[in-house]
C-alpha cells in the first residue's frame, strides 16, 4: 500500500502513511457504520440502543477484533445519535456533488 485514504495512520497498520503524508492532502474516504431506527422511535429506546452499542464498543476484545479488520472505533464523543447525524450530513455534502458531477446512477 502506498497510503491509507485518511488524515492519520491506521492503528492496525502504522507503517502505512496517511494520504497527507503521501502527498495527497485531503484524500479521505472512510468506512463507517451506523444504526438507524424509524423516525417515530421513542428517544428512550434510541438512547438505550446507543448505550448498549457504546458499552459493547468499549470492550477491549471488541476493539481488538475491529483492529484485526482494519476498523477503528470512533471516540466516545462521536458515538451518539447526534454525532452520527452530523457525520452523515457531512458525508452527503462531501460526496453528493461528486456523484452528481460524474452522473452516477444506481443500478
Amino acid at each position: 500500500m502506498f497510503a491509507v485514504a485518511a488524515a492519520s495512520r491506521l492503528i492496525a497498520a502504522p507503517e502505512i502513511p496517511s494520504a497527507d503524508e503521501a502527498g495527497l492532502p485531503g484524500f479521505y474516504a472512510r468506512v463507517w457504520h451506523g444504526m438507524w431506527v424509524p423516525r417515530s422511535t421513542p428517544m428512550a429506546v434510541v438512547n438505550r440502543l446507543n448505550a448498549s452499542v457504546r458499552e459493547t464498543l468499549a470492550q477491549p476484545e471488541i476493539r481488538t477484533r475491529f483492529t484485526e479488520f482494519f476498523l477503528e472505533v470512533p471516540p466516545a464523543e462521536q458515538q451518539t445519535p447526534e454525532a452520527l447525524g452530523a457525520f452523515q450530513k457531512a458525508e452527503i455534502d462531501k460526496w453528493w456533488p461528486i456523484i452528481k458531477e460524474a452522473n452516477v446512477k444506481p443500478e
